[in-house]
């Protein structure tokens, strides 16, 4: 059994000296707990994206700064997005952000 893990205070902004790593071009990423459902935190540079992809379990993600946009609109700091599986999008930032993302499952990237 894994042992409870807590961030104190990563709201409003300890998040933004949180570790991040290479996740994809132009997308960082700091993994905040692993083993399904996984919970990270993204940071987008302004311009970068995702490549369209399926969701193969909940996703839900909380935006923390600037905006991140998708197939059914753009999301600002403060809001709350839920991605149920089965649903298909591609994901970007005009102006760059940080993401709270927590998924059930690996997403499939689709063409």
């Amino acid at each position: 059994m894994a042992d409870p893990k807590s961030f104190a205070g990563l709201l409003p902004d300890s998040w933004q000296t949180m570790p991040f790593e290479h996740f994809r071009e132009g997308v960082e990423i700091c993994h905040l707990w692993q083993g399904g459902p996984d919970v990270a935190l993204l940071r987008y540079a302004a311009g970068a994206s995702v490549p369209r992809h399926r969701h193969t379990g909940l996703e839900t993600i909380l935006v923390l700064s600037g905006s991140q946009s998708d197939d059914n609109g753009r999301y600002s700091a403060g809001s709350i997005v839920f991605n149920p599986a089965g649903s298909v999008h591609d994901v970007w930032s005009e102006d760059g952000c940080t993401v709270l993302i927590q998924w059930e499952k690996p997403v499939e990237f689709v063409d």
